[in-house]
């Protein structure tokens, strides 16, 4: 179970009464749908506030290769089997070479989970020998580095602790990734714990959503979160788990950027800097919330072998 400890004295802004904010941290875990191909569209509009975006690959999405202002984020996902695979390392290096700006590469998504729910399950000593030999070289190029994108359980802490006795310092990371899906006092008490744990260390929050809550819950924690990460100087970047419309949505309906018809909803129009719109999120049917398990096809597709 994931933590869901309840902090006292947080202020709770109103939806009704959510103020437009815009915030260069933000960005977009980009989740495709081939049956909806127009979404695509949405994500790097003019108006749109994000600044960056990571799809749990090692290559740009090619829907982003015209964006300007849309900088991509390389993630190694799993370890190769191969011991001596240098695949990411060589791809991020010709992305480089050829004039990309890659200034930051995130790692092994949920290693301390399963596949089922979107994890890359990889053993800690497997993920300290990998990143030695395809993400610490990254480091002399100026590109700063990921540390593994735990669950937001215990056992990433404790994952993350073998990982980096594994390494013998010899893994040089920069900034820790924090997945969490649970209530705000449970997002910010996890938040707390990491930073007590790594003091040194910006974070980043790359997937965070409260499943299953209603819509007035679901859009009271996003202001929440948001007014939260936006000011905290430590969090650098924060990226919402919702880019998919609420019938396809395994964190609840009403937690999607994107109604069953593709209109931003509140939160996602609220998400790119504007307005809220009105339009309802709804959905006849929707799996339940199991982790990333949205992704579960998409990581078998992006695992290297």
């Amino acid at each position: 179970m994931r933590s869901t400890i309840t902090l006292s004295a947080l202020a709770v802004l109103s939806p009704a009464f959510a103020q437009i904010t815009t915030s260069p941290k933000r960005g977009l875990v980009y989740v495709p749908n081939a049956n909806y191909p127009q979404d695509n569209n949405i994500w790097d509009s003019s108006g749109s506030d994000l600044t960056w975006y990571y799809n749990y690959g090692p290559e740009p999405s090619p829907n982003f290769s015209n964006a300007t202002n849309f900088q991509f984020v390389p993630m190694l996902f799993g370890a190769p089997n191969d011991t001596t695979d240098t695949s990411f390392l060589t791809s991020v290096q010709s992305q480089i070479s050829a004039g990309a700006n890659v200034s930051y590469i995130l790692t092994f998504n949920e290693p301390d989970g399963t596949s089922a729910t979107g994890g890359s399950d990889v053993p800690s000593e497997l993920a300290a020998e990998t990143w030695i030999r395809e993400v610490e070289p990254l480091k002399s190029q100026g590109v700063k580095l990921g540390a593994p994108a735990v669950t937001g359980a215990q056992t990433g802490f404790t994952w993350l602790q073998q990982f980096f006795t594994a390494c013998a310092g010899n893994c040089s990371a920069d900034f820790i990734p924090i997945h969490w899906y649970g209530d705000f006092g449970g997002l910010a008490s996890h938040i707390g714990q990491v930073r007590a744990a790594y003091p040194n260390m910006s974070i980043w929050i790359t997937e965070y959503a409260d499943p299953g809550a209603n819509l007035t819950d679901s859009q009271s924690f996003f202001n929440e979160s948001s007014q939260y990460f936006d000011r905290i100087d430590y969090i650098t970047r924060y990226s919402y788990f919702g880019s998919f419309r609420s019938s396809v949505s395994n964190v609840g309906p009403d937690a999607a950027m994107l109604t069953q018809d593709g209109q931003l909803t509140d939160i996602g129009s609220w998400y790119l800097g504007g307005s809220a719109t009105g339009f309802v999120p709804s959905a006849a049917s929707h799996t339940a919330f199991a982790g990333s398990s949205l992704l579960v096809v998409l990581a078998a597709f992006w695992c290297l072998s």
